[in-house]
């Protein structure tokens, strides 16, 4: 038995309390500790001095009378460390200590500069945002102030390491670092859940971090309009959210209308988006994981949709250790009709962020979103596309993409017909950059055809190129010409064929009234489809008579409503039809002045009956304006 107080002197001496992260690389011979007995063997008793600091006490060094049993406390003092690692230590007994805290000592490397310590051991502090198990290693990635870091830690093949750590904990990472395949990662020798005064410091750390790094860039909109500037605040709510969804590691899942205007609003941030996860993310990957661009063809949000989102969404947070992602809503999501798939979401912690310019819904709308970005809950309307508002936004969210966006703006006005002053400097920018009005219709001809041959798939590449956004400068000016002749011919081929079938009569206000049997008297199955048939008819009439009028393309259970000088509001008419034709199933909407309804087939004629008979009561515009396209 060794008298400890002899060896310290007058003083009494100090017994160190190691704090549970410390490792071998904090203990040092002839020091005292507090240790609790691990286990009880014939030639002496284990103890651990931390999670990672444990050696044996050998019986030569105490009274055999004393007993020890698994959880005793102890003073132990160290008295050999061997080559091999192992710790000896003696029992120590004293009559008076002062007992000293030690915290694990190391230094902590920022998880953006691992890059700079390839084979160097490092210590990092921060937060698990998902947790993959591959067939070999689980793999952590972990965020600190300054990015996120894939951290692999293997147990044995496909089995899951440290399963007491979960995603959102506050963690310690020790580990090496190495280079693979470009990126850079940490392979794990130690991983340890922080306790809570030590978390606290780290969460308030990361917090404070993540405030600052999800402030969205500075910008001045590209063109001088107040009906969009005051827009701009919302829009910068809407930056600072997706970025720290990004920084959070949380997947963003962006839905938009397939067709001109929401390419020109969901490429852009996509392209942002994906630069700043690349920033953000040390890990090549990361950007196909923590983003999706998903086209949808209704014009609302569909239940379908919802469903496929949220299954993967469920189906990637078991597999893949993933937060529930974030649903972006882009030239969509602002009516009565998305809201049924915003209440089957709501179960689940996916906050829903809207940026539109359909005529919204918002009492219906506003209470299942986290953010409603709209023109009309300004005073304004459609003539702002969403196109215009997603420039802005994806300027915010990454700097430095100015001279690549400056032509999609006036795509966007373009696509969706927008009659807005503005459009004259819009155009005026794109000219700038070296796109002609001629050319700016042939890229948005070009999106459309694309959108209806793609379906459901996004073509990132393809529409990349086509709208020159990263995409290849000298394929797309030759692609967009190509395309776009493609659907001209398609276009005037379809219109041959109905044209014999249109219907024509003058209803009770003056508005000339046309009607197309799309299902029956145009090609089903191929380019232009029904709405696009329709809008073509529509505009012929409208070039052809320079009077108001109002077109109706139907099928056995949908219409397809277009309008030029007749200020229709599409929205109030199916509330309307719903009251009035119990039965029918009247759902749709769009814009005021252009959208789609549908309906049971059994109830077609009655359907249609009535709501030419709303359009005939509608009131006249003074000058004749396109309506938006939809």
């Amino acid at each position: 038995m060794t008298d400890a107080s002899a060896d310290d002197g007058a003083g009494a001496p100090a017994v160190v309390d190691l704090q549970p992260s410390c490792t071998a690389e904090e203990v040092a011979t002839d020091e005292y500790y507090h240790a609790t007995v691990n286990g009880v063997v014939e030639y002496g008793i284990f103890v651990d001095l931390s999670e990672h600091v444990s050696g044996l006490v050998h019986e030569s060094t105490f009274d055999g009378d004393r007993e020890f049993e698994v959880g005793d406390d102890a003073v132990v003092k160290l008295t050999e460390v061997r080559d091999n690692g192992d710790l000896s230590f003696e029992l120590a007994s004293l009559e008076d200590y002062e007992t000293v805290d030690r915290e694990h000592d190391y230094e902590r490397v920022a998880a953006d500069a691992v890059g700079e310590h390839v084979g160097d051991t490092v210590h990092i502090e921060g937060e698990v945002v998902q947790i993959k198990q591959t067939g070999g290693p689980t793999i952590f990635r972990v965020r600190d102030e300054t990015s996120a870091v894939p951290c692999t830690s293997f147990e044995a093949a496909g089995v899951r390491a440290h399963p007491d750590v979960d995603v959102g904990d506050l963690v310690h990472v020790k580990g090496d670092v190495e280079e693979r395949d470009g990126t850079f990662q940490v392979e794990v020798t130690q991983l340890d859940v922080l306790d809570a005064e030590d978390a606290a410091d780290v969460a308030g750390r990361l917090e404070a971090a993540l405030d600052e790094l999800a402030e969205p860039a500075e910008i001045d909109p590209l063109v001088e309009w107040p009906a969009l500037e005051q827009m701009l605040p919302e829009l910068r709510s809407v930056a600072r959210t997706l970025r720290r969804a990004v920084l959070e590691g949380r997947p963003i899942r962006m839905r938009h209308h397939a067709d001109g205007d929401g390419m020109c609003a969901s490429v852009p941030v996509q392209y942002a988006l994906t630069k700043f996860i690349e920033d953000a993310h040390q890990d090549g990957d990361a950007g196909r994981h923590l983003l999706k661009r998903l086209p949808s063809k209704a014009p609302y949000y569909e239940m379908e949709d919802a469903t496929r989102d949220l299954n993967f969404a469920l189906e990637d947070r078991a597999r893949h250790g993933q937060k529930l992602p974030l649903l972006l809503m882009l030239d969509n999501g602002s009516t009565e009709e998305d809201t049924p798939a915003y209440k089957a979401l709501d179960h689940y912690d996916i906050p829903i962020v809207v940026v539109d310019h359909h005529h919204p819904d918002p009492e219906a709308v506003d209470p299942l979103v986290d953010e409603h970005v709209n023109p009309y809950l300004h005073g304004e309307d459609y003539r702002i596309t969403t196109g215009m508002l997603c420039v802005e936004l994806a300027r915010m969210l990454y700097p430095g993409l100015t001279d690549e966006l400056e032509h999609v703006p006036a795509v966007a006005g373009l696509s969706d017909r927008s009659k807005a002053d503005a459009m004259t400097d819009y155009l005026e920018l794109a000219r700038d950059a070296g796109y002609d009005e001629q050319f700016l219709h042939q890229i948005s001809e070009a999106l459309d055809y694309e959108a209806y041959m793609l379906r459901y798939d996004p073509g990132t590449q393809l529409i990349n190129d086509v709208l020159n956004v990263n995409g290849d400068e000298d394929r797309h000016r030759e692609l967009v010409p190509f395309v776009a002749n493609r659907a001209d011919e398609d276009v005037a081929e379809q219109l041959d064929a109905v044209e014999s079938h249109v219907d024509h009569e003058r209803v009770a206000n003056g508005a000339n009234l046309y009607r197309i049997d799309v299902e029956n008297h145009a090609h089903r199955f191929t380019y232009p489809a029904p709405g696009k048939t329709t809008g073509e008819v529509h505009d012929r009439k409208v070039e052809e008579t320079g009077e108001p009028v109002i077109t109706i393309g139907y099928g056995p259970d949908f219409a397809v409503l277009r309008s030029d000088g007749v200020r229709l509001d599409i929205p109030t008419m199916v509330e309307e039809l719903n009251a009035e034709l119990p039965g029918a199933g009247v759902s749709g909407g769009g814009h005021l002045v252009v959208g789609s309804i549908r309906f049971v087939p059994g109830m077609r004629q009655q359907v249609l009956d009535a709501l030419i008979e709303k359009m005939a009561e509608a009131e006249l515009d003074e000058e004749l304006h396109s309506a938006p396209k939809r």
